[in-house]
């Protein structure tokens, strides 16, 4: 089925707006790149300056073309990119890459300069790159609608192959998208497309995302990001790529800038700011990677092996040391390095010399190279049900000799029976990376980064989108009757809760000495009396809790002594009260919140709570709302989920019921994210399964 952007990605003719004959400044460059990678149509370039540039026809205005253009690359200044747009618009032509900057990267007029762009886009229907873009390369239809030196082809050069499955590069930065490319050719990974974003006027991440895709050509997706702009085409991407399986990679840079958020909650006050990118990443099942080399790595890895079944990883190497390290990088990793059976190593045993070892590591020594005994290793290995994946650790620095034996290696690699990854702990040199990419593998360098990728793949293939949420639970209220100050209190918060069907504990706001007696009465001993202000959201800041009350006397000191201290720390707070409440039945202290994220909206947070929640920032965060088997999916992620299955002798935790909890939470603050900012449940005492939770502190904040 066509895509909206096949004609950008594959025009069948180019304007270039800007031509120039000085190769050496970029309106030179764009055309030069598209004759060197032999781009196959209409080349029109268009420059007023000029009758012709290197033999072929310019023209004053692209009216003056007469003949359909698919593509216009702009190149010219600022100040006359958008009546450029206006004749290209007048004209027909369906798409525009625009190379010129100073545009909104400056502010002020040249932002307004930008804003005419996007409204110029959604007025006539013009798809629109950039401003301050870096233009594009669709290596299989040989466009290279960009001046990057990365795409220029030197002659007599045979680029190096290792793979026919394809890489998509979509950049918000220009000059990184063009670092993968580079990096990809030395590696010999093939290329499907690199665009450069710019500052997205018009097409943005989301929609160029969406092409790779649908895109039966790319196979594994990278992405440099440095944020979302297109968010709901870039959420609708994201859910396409984990329904069709086809892996993501992504780098998210400006993770170290401040958040800037003021928050009342927990809750907020641990979400970073690339919190939200990492719940949906998580959710979509993202590969995430903060290292260039990191993430070619795992492509390397994607593109050359099938997906492991399991994580079982046997190291081959020539070097008992090596092959140490390389057992360390994946063990790093949590991958397993088992010993072999009896079986395996006599196998092995057999191929190699008597100082050799079929242990794993399983060290072939260099005499067995020699003998071949390495590349028997790898047969055996290969269909052996033991193993999941294999990782060759081995010196491939000789310009004249080889390990294996081009024909047999690809006969089992090209099975695809488990991933074989291999690794040169000397350089390799080019000899052996030519050889081995004619046998469909590539040469790794950095071993830390080898484990991650073994370990990202493992993760990947047990990978499955989890089910949309139910959106009838809680069901849809009037909360203007609740939210009537900008923080509720903990009875207040209580009581929205109650009222969107979420179970609160039977508790008693007591205002006043004369109604104490009737609320002890009806909570009954042991009880808990808390301050009760919206002016203070926590209350262990002013010593506003008491527990394990056991009698009228004890109570009636607590009163006075709770509106005493709360006077003393915080004489200008408005008190509502004290709230009696049954002490609660033991059980895991958790924390379950959400926030609302200026990019991707209202986010659920699930984690080990209490007083040390911010200490221990053991939380995982998802875009709301999630259904039970999502949040169940979140606990798993907690370091310390394992509280949860009966660590030590406790018993099992009532994971269902919390499960459903965070449900319920995340779909209220989802289908309230207009009047809801955060939500936050601290601590919720999950008690024995079939038990139940105990919500035993609340916060609901008012959104401005």
């Amino acid at each position: 089925m066509p895509h909206p952007l096949d004609s950008f990605f594959a025009p069948n003719s180019i304007a270039l707006i800007g031509a120039s004959r000085d190769h050496e400044k970029i309106p030179g460059r764009l055309l030069s790149m598209l004759r060197k990678n032999e781009y196959p149509g209409k080349i029109y370039p268009v420059n007023p300056n000029y009758a012709e540039i290197d033999g072929i026809q310019c023209y004053k205005r692209i009216a003056d073309i007469g003949a359909p253009v698919d593509l216009a690359v702009i190149v010219i200044p600022a100040r006359a990119v958008l009546d450029a747009l206006e004749q290209c618009a007048a004209c027909r032509v369906k798409n525009a890459v625009i190379i010129s900057s100073g545009f909104a990267e400056e502010g002020g007029d040249s932002a307004a300069m930008q804003d005419a762009i996007a409204a110029l886009a959604k007025r006539t229907g013009l798809r629109i790159s950039g401003p301050n873009a870096e233009g594009f390369l669709s290596q299989i239809q040989r466009v290279a609608a960009t001046f990057s030196p990365a795409v220029d082809v030197k002659p007599g050069v045979v680029p190096l192959v290792a793979s026919e499955r394809r890489i998509g590069i979509v950049a918000q930065s220009g000059g990184i998208g063009f670092a993968y490319y580079n990096r990809a050719k030395a590696l010999g990974l093939a290329v499907s497309y690199v665009v450069s974003t710019g500052n997205e006027a018009d097409l943005g991440a989301g929609e160029f995302l969406d092409y790779m895709v649908q895109d039966p050509a790319t196979d594994v997706i990278l992405l440099f990001i440095e944020g979302i702009r297109d968010v709901d085409k870039f959420l609708a991407a994201a859910r396409r790529a984990a329904e069709r399986r086809k892996p993501v990679i992504v780098t998210k840079v400006g993770r170290s800038g401040a958040g800037g958020r003021a928050a009342a909650s927990h809750t907020a006050s641990m979400a970073g700011w690339s919190a939200a990118y990492d719940a949906v990443f998580a959710r979509y099942g993202f590969i995430v990677s903060n290292d260039l080399d990191e993430a070619m790595t795992i492509a390397a890895v994607l593109t050359t092996n099938p997906l492991p079944r399991g994580d079982r990883v046997a190291i081959l190497t020539v070097s008992g040391g090596a092959g140490i390290w390389g057992a360390d990088a994946v063990a790093l990793g949590g991958l397993q390095v088992p010993e072999l059976s009896e079986t395996i190593q006599g196998g092995i045993k057999e191929l190699i010399p008597s100082y050799g070892t079929a242990r794993n590591p399983i060290d072939v020594t260099a005499q067995g190279v020699n003998s071949g005994g390495l590349q028997r290793s790898i047969d055996l290995l290969s269909a052996s049900d033991e193993v999941d994946a294999i990782l060759v650790v081995l010196s491939l620095s000789s310009d004249v000799r080889m390990p294996f034996k081009q024909a047999e290696l690809k006969r089992v690699l090209g099975a695809r029976h488990k991933p074989v990854v291999f690794y040169s702990y000397t350089l390799p040199s080019d000899f052996a990376r030519k050889e081995l990419a004619a046998s469909g593998a590539v040469v790794l360098a950095g071993l830390g980064h080898v484990g991650v990728a073994m370990r990202q793949l493992v993760d990947y293939a047990n990978f499955a989108l989890a089910p949309p949420a139910e959106g009838t639970r809680p069901p849809a209220l009037d909360l203007s009757a609740f939210l009537t100050s900008p923080v509720l209190s903990e009875a207040d918060s209580k009581a929205l809760l109650r009222a969107a069907g979420i179970a609160a504990p039977d508790e008693v706001l007591v205002t006043d000495e004369g109604g104490l007696d009737a609320a002890v009465a009806r909570v009954g001993f042991p009880l808990v009396m808390k301050i009760q202000s919206p002016d203070i959201p926590h209350k262990s800041e002013v010593s506003g809790v008491r527990l394990d009350i056991a009698s009228k006397g004890e109570a009636s000191a607590a009163f006075a002594a709770l509106l005493a201290g709360v006077r003393r720390h915080r004489p200008a707070a408005a008190i509502q009260g004290v709230l009696l409440a049954p002490m609660a039945k033991k059980g895991v202290e958790i924390i379950i919140g959400t926030l609302q994220d200026k990019t991707f909206g209202p986010m659920v947070m699930a984690g080990f709570g209490g007083i040390t929640t911010e200490l221990f920032r053991d939380v995982v965060y998802r875009p709301a709302p999630v259904s039970a088997e999502e949040a169940e999916r979140m606990l798993r992620r907690l370091k310390a989920a394992p509280l949860l299955d009966g660590f030590r002798g406790a018993p099992k935790a009532d994971v269902a019921a919390l499960s459903n909890l965070i449900a319920d939470v995340s779909v209220l603050a989802a289908r309230h994210a207009n009047e809801i900012a955060e939500i936050e449940l601290n601590p919720a005492l999950v008690h024995a399964q079939g038990q139940g939770v105990t919500i035993v502190d609340a916060l609901v904040v008012k959104r401005k």
